[in-house]
């Protein structure tokens, strides 16, 4: 508890706790959430075509969208880092972040799993979509679903910022 109560006591942490600037609290929040809308919608464009939604789609086009997703996710890292710092001795006793970040290491490990296995086939779109691929993009899509969910929650389950 010390700890969480010392990365609290930072100055980024005060900043964007107590800074009244777009720049601190909703501007974090502002680009997590884009951050968050950018990995989260290009998986879904990946899981969905792969699940066959997008008739006719070719998928090896949709690997050129790791890039961005990366980018995503390295946007969430930094102000997901800096959100939960501002108020970290409650959100570090908040399971709902322990379950979000649970969801999204999984979501991680099914785009790194989706291009190992079904992006780097050399069969992908001249033969049907492997059963694997479909699971996991399945898996996919409940993991960032999850993983979104679990994040709206801690503003509002658990040990709330401001309410002990």
């Amino acid at each position: 508890m010390e700890f969480l109560t010392w990365i609290e006591g930072l100055s980024i942490s005060t900043f964007i706790r107590e800074n009244t600037s777009l720049l601190a609290a909703p501007g974090f929040l502002f680009v997590h959430i884009l951050g968050m809308s950018i990995v989260a919608g290009c998986a879904a464009m990946m899981d969905f075509a792969i699940l066959g939604v997008f008739p006719g789609t070719q998928l090896k086009p949709l690997e050129r969208l790791y890039p961005v997703i990366w980018f995503g996710f390295v946007i969430n890292l930094i102000t997901g880092t800096g959100l939960v710092m501002a108020d970290a001795a409650t959100r570090g006793r908040n399971l709902d972040l322990y379950i979000k970040l649970l969801f999204v290491i999984g979501g991680v490990i099914t785009l790194i799993q989706l291009r190992k296995h079904v992006f780097s086939s050399p069969t992908l779109d001249t033969a049907p979509v492997s059963a694997r691929a479909k699971r996991l993009a399945w898996a996919s899509i409940v993991c960032w679903f999850a993983a979104i969910i679990a994040g709206r929650l801690i503003a509002y389950v658990g040990p709330v910022p401001g309410l002990g």
